[in-house]
């Protein structure tokens, strides 16, 4: 699902998956095409068929750029935790505070909104759930239908190759896990995006639901 780059309001994302994910969510959920999905600072490989760029300090340096443009109604943010979501907090609310916006200590369990008079509304998520450290492979490990009997051995074998010290990734697991799990389903390799498409990953899960209310909260309004 593409959604043209003319709407006045934004949703900023740390990278192309993110933007799938996205798409893929609002095009199940049947959101309102009112805002942008953007990538800060990437630019297109047409080589290579690949997006460059990206990541979380581009969006962090285009966080004040974007709240000055004319007519912006509303911006959110997603970043990923990693291994620390009360330092990835602290990061944006010190870029929101620093042009006015007053975030909470804390992370918001459901997202955090902030409306404010004659200002663009700013709103903050943090994969994968504002309250656990992970990306948003984690977040859409929580989409794989819980009844799937191939996550345990997804799990188990991961574990096994861990206990051998021949796994290559580090802080990843989730990331290699998930798209494991996809190497495995009836069309192998599907992107994340896709598979929530294709309802191989499911759309309508709780957490799922918490973050397409968030944005519909958001832009929507």
């Amino acid at each position: 699902m593409s959604r043209k780059s003319n709407k006045n309001s934004h949703l900023l994302v740390e990278g192309k998956n993110d933007q799938h994910v996205i798409w893929a969510l609002c095009e199940m959920h049947q959101v309102p095409e009112t805002f942008d999905v953007i990538v800060p600072g990437a630019v297109d490989d047409v080589e290579n068929g690949k997006i460059k760029g990206g990541g979380i300090g581009a969006l962090l340096e285009d966080i004040p750029i974007r709240l000055k443009e004319p007519g912006l109604q509303s911006l959110g943010i997603i970043i990923d935790a990693d291994e620390d979501v009360q330092a990835r907090w602290n990061s944006i609310r010190d870029r929101l505070q620093r042009v006015g916006y007053e975030v909470p200590a804390q992370p918001v369990q459901n997202g955090f909104i902030l409306a404010l008079p004659n200002r663009p509304q700013v709103g903050l998520w943090v994969m994968p759930d504002n309250q656990l450290p992970g990306m948003l492979e984690d977040f859409v490990s929580h989409l794989i239908p819980p009844k799937d009997r191939l996550k345990p051995i997804a799990e188990k074998t991961f574990q096994s190759i861990e206990k051998k010290k021949l796994n290559l990734y580090r802080s990843h697991r989730s990331k290699a896990l998930i798209h494991t799990w996809l190497a495995w389903q009836e069309m192998p390799g599907m992107p994340m995006g896709q598979a929530i498409t294709a309802q191989v990953l499911l759309h309508n899960q709780p957490l799922a639901n918490r973050f397409v209310d968030w944005l519909k909260n958001l832009f929507d309004s």
